[in-house]
């Protein structure tokens, strides 16, 4: 999904060059990870894997940099197919991890998230900490919303 601004073709495949450029070499400086994320990671039964719009190396290192990698079965990022709202994402996790549909659970924080996990055809958990706006996630009806990760335990 594109938002026009105003730019040429040539200048958003800059802007994007410059942003993965730049965006690892900041080393996340003013990342922070959400209090509760870890409990509930380490709480949460069963095979873990992302479903992220930044590359798997970027996800990787963001989740090594922060502790979290160990938590997690498989990373899947969006490495040379479409970005969600597409499905592509959530179904190679799915298959790197040998999970059928049915038998997940898609956590997001925003519309794009939503609407890919039902593309995926996997149950969805709006949260409503993060980026999101909640009124652009519930044109989605996500089959769960939570306010803290611990909700999720």
């Amino acid at each position: 999904m594109y938002l026009d601004l105003g730019f040429e073709p040539g200048e958003i495949d800059d802007l994007i060059a410059h942003y993965r450029r730049v965006y690892p070499e900041r080393k996340h400086a003013a990342t922070r990870v959400y209090p509760g994320i870890e409990e509930m990671l380490g709480g949460l039964p069963g095979k873990k894997t992302t479903a992220t719009t930044k590359g798997t190396p970027t996800t990787r290192a963001i989740l090594e940099q922060f502790g979290l990698i160990r938590h997690f079965d498989h990373v899947q990022g969006t490495d040379g197919f479409p970005a969600k709202p597409e499905p592509h994402v959530i179904q190679r996790a799915m298959e790197a991890i040998g999970a059928r549909p049915e038998e997940c659970l898609l956590l997001g924080d925003s519309a794009s998230d939503m609407q890919a996990g039902k593309r995926a055809g996997v149950r969805t958990c709006a949260v409503r900490w993060g980026y999101g706006d909640a009124a652009q996630m519930a044109r989605w009806s996500p089959d769960y919303w939570i306010d803290r990760p611990g909700e999720l335990l």
